[in-house]
């Protein structure tokens, strides 16, 4: 067998964000002999070393928002031209996407992927305007469109969306089934007793996750049930927001920060809820995970209904309506459920990861083909 074909990953950085843990889901699940995956980043990521680890190499060049529009571009005409290896490009950028996509049809790249991750830009109204602008570019620099939802490719690809390949957020259902066992001893070790009821989060500290919101849910819950506990997984520029309004309900020791893990899926045995009151998304794949271990989830109807597994285990709720969310979850704790779920709803939506590997690495192939 030859060499591998060579795939280029374009992200700010592989750290344990949704695109990202998709990527490496795909990742270790493909057949390396056939496909390796190489990244072109603008910092360091916690993945980098397993990235190495598995054969892949990790590039990088400064972002747009250190050295301007005009060496951000520059810097990735320069980086392909010098790397002709690379016939496939595939950008997660979003909007950001269609710099790197014009850059890359600067660089002669033939096979130029776009991969819409959300609904909605973060930032001020200035950066949406520029991304907004830049997203525009997409249309006609972009050889391949493809999204996690209909909703996504929606909101990056307008009227071409119908033309957009849906790549599902897989997961590897069988990590995150359900084990009494795995819950006890992940609650002992975090020093959570056994009858604590658990409120759980997973997401980066941004204002797209809806924190603040999230803690005057629990504030008002731990009123009714003094034995509850809410545990916040990730990390983030909003950490000190955060920590600040942890402190202003004096909540202190009613609210767990474990910070960046990677024993996600031991995590999600301890919880028995999953609240998740973002203002949008893409399709979170830490949904699609908590359901696999499931649990019921909360979570804001902003979210694309495309999340929901048809496990039963998912109510949408509006985030004008708060006193919704208390009830929601308070009845949660007083009906406890069963956590023993079956893996078919997963895999019958198409949400094994291994089945999405294996159509993902054909699809390189066949862009291989029509590059030569």
């Amino acid at each position: 067998m030859g060499s591998p074909l060579r795939i280029l990953h374009v992200v700010v950085n592989m750290n344990r964000g949704g695109a990202e843990t998709l990527i490496m889901n795909l990742y270790r699940n493909i057949n390396r002999e056939k496909v390796q995956f190489d990244f072109l980043t603008c910092k360091k990521g916690v993945f980098d070393k397993e990235i190495r680890m598995l054969g892949g190499r990790v590039y990088r060049i400064p972002y747009i928002t250190e050295v301007g529009k005009r060496a951000f571009s520059k810097g990735i005409c320069n980086f392909l031209t010098m790397h002709p290896v690379y016939k496939i490009i595939h950008s997660h950028l979003d909007k950001m996407s269609g710099l790197v996509l014009q850059a890359a049809k600067k660089a002669k790249v033939p096979i130029r992927i776009a991969h819409s991750h959300n609904t909605e830009s973060e930032g001020h109204y200035l950066a949406k305007l520029y991304k907004w602008y830049v997203g525009n570019l997409v249309k006609n620099t972009a050889t391949h469109l493809y999204a996690c939802s209909h909703a996504a490719a929606k909101w990056l690809f307008g009227k071409q969306s119908e033309q957009a390949y849906i790549l599902r957020n897989g997961i590897e259902t069988d990590k995150f089934q359900f084990s009494s066992q795995i819950r006890s001893t992940t609650r002992h070790e975090l020093e959570i007793h056994e009858n604590t009821f658990v409120i759980g989060h997973v997401g980066r500290f941004s204002n797209q996750k809806n924190h603040l919101f999230l803690l005057d849910i629990f504030a008002g819950i731990h009123k009714k049930l003094p034995n509850s506990l809410l545990v916040l997984v990730g990390d983030g520029l909003n950490r000190g927001k955060i920590t600040k309004r942890i402190r202003e309900l004096n909540l202190q020791k009613q609210v767990k920060l474990l910070g960046i893990r990677e024993d996600i899926p031991a995590l999600l045995q301890i919880f028995d809820v999953f609240v998740f009151p973002s203002l949008h998304e893409g399709l979170p794949v830490t949904l699609v995970e908590a359901q696999g271990a499931g649990l019921p989830c909360i979570i804001s109807d902003r979210i694309t209904v495309e999340v929901d597994m048809g496990m039963g285990l998912v109510q949408y709720l509006s985030l004008t309506d708060k006193p919704a969310w208390e009830g929601c979850i308070f009845k949660i704790a007083k009906n406890k459920q069963t956590r023993e779920m079956s893996q078919n709803a997963l895999i019958d939506k198409g949400y094994d990861i291994k089945q999405i590997a294996k159509q993902t690495e054909s699809n390189y192939l066949k862009f291989k083909e029509q590059a030569i």
